[in-house]
């Protein structure tokens, strides 16, 4: 995910990351989604989604687009994407204008700050508006998909999964190494960010258990490769022998170009075009990847079917569009592509 360093802390990232996408299974899923019979889309007749995203200029974000965007078109349905350019703010200002204009029937919100939003999500939701979180949670927990807001659907990923699973392929990648101990590096994303601060103690966890891990340095890495190339020169400078390196897909960019033929293994957290290639390539050990684009889809196929008086799930996890659960190994993305561009 390209996110904006300093208005990242308003955003879930990259960074999840991030955090989508092309493969054989989530073609599926979207490939199902798309296929609806007129008769079912057309139920309930002609319907508008309005869709929040963190901002038009986020590839991130404009991958979900597209996949909402796709899904509507489709099935009797359009689209429009308010733009708040990373301002939690600003989306609450327009969560709370698109429903006093009373145009939309389905929200899709993909949250800068997922506390701010809950007074306009719960206005929504009193209107009779169905709405959808979308990648971050709306409310104050990372550690669960169940909806925080009653009456909101949700397709997420969860930041405490994210992080476990990036400390489990940094253990995988140590396996690898055979050095004893093994030494990691961890690239924060934001600490200011209460997600990344879930997701960074996650992959924490997992790696203060493991024998013969041992966790050297812990940076802000951020969503830049700018960043990121920073982070890893302070990382080496304090300690030249680190053997794995845990960071965005953005910032491990930017470690790779200090790292040049050291034998360091990357791990990165996020499923873009250039993050797949890297993983497919070997220069990168693996990475944490999430269709984004087949999310959106889905996002909007759960929220114009209740909309529209369908049985939908009421939880979705994105790492259960994906192959292998996200885990993003060489192996797992040999079929992928990648669905985004950092």
């Amino acid at each position: 995910m390209k996110i904006n360093r300093v208005r990242l802390a308003l955003v879930s990232a990259a960074a999840a990351g991030g955090l989508l996408l092309g493969t054989s299974c989530a073609a599926h899923d979207a490939g199902t989604a798309t296929s609806q019979s007129s008769a079912e889309a057309s139920a309930g007749g002609h319907k508008h989604i309005a869709f929040f995203g963190f901002a038009r200029a986020n590839s991130f974000a404009s991958a979900t687009w597209a996949g909402i965007q796709e899904y509507a078109g489709a099935n009797d349905a359009d689209a429009e994407f308010f733009d708040p350019n990373f301002d939690a703010q600003t989306q609450v200002r327009q969560i709370q204008d698109a429903v006093t204009s009373k145009r939309f029937d389905v929200f899709i919100v993909q949250a800068n700050n997922g506390a701010a939003v809950i007074p306009a999500v719960k206005q929504a939701i009193a209107a009779g508006i169905t709405v959808v979180a979308e990648f971050t949670p709306v409310g104050t927990r990372y550690d669960t998909a169940t909806p925080q807001v009653p009456g909101t659907i949700t397709v997420l990923d969860v930041p405490v999964d994210n992080g476990r699973k990036l400390g489990e392929l940094a253990l995988k990648a140590c396996e690898s190494k055979k050095a004893n101990p093994c030494e990691v590096a961890y690239l924060e994303g934001l600490r200011t960010l209460p997600l990344d601060n879930a997701r960074t103690q996650a992959a924490v966890d997992v790696l203060s258990k493991a024998q013969g891990v041992k966790l050297v340095a812990r940076l802000e890495g951020g969503y830049t490769q700018e960043s990121g190339r920073k982070a890893m020169q302070d990382v080496l400078q304090s300690d030249p022998s680190v053997d794995v390196v845990i960071g965005s897909s953005q910032a491990i960019a930017g470690a790779e170009g200090v790292l040049h033929d050291k034998g360091v293994l990357l791990v990165a957290n996020g499923g873009s075009r250039q993050a797949v290639t890297a993983v497919r390539e070997g220069r990168w050990f693996a990475t944490y990847y999430l269709p984004e684009k087949t999310a959106g889809a889905k996002a909007a196929e759960v929220g114009l079917g209740k909309a529209r008086g369908q049985d939908v799930p009421e939880v979705t996890v994105e790492a259960d569009l994906a192959p292998n659960g996200g885990i993003g190994t060489k192996d797992a993305l040999a079929n992928v592509v990648g669905e985004y561009d950092d």
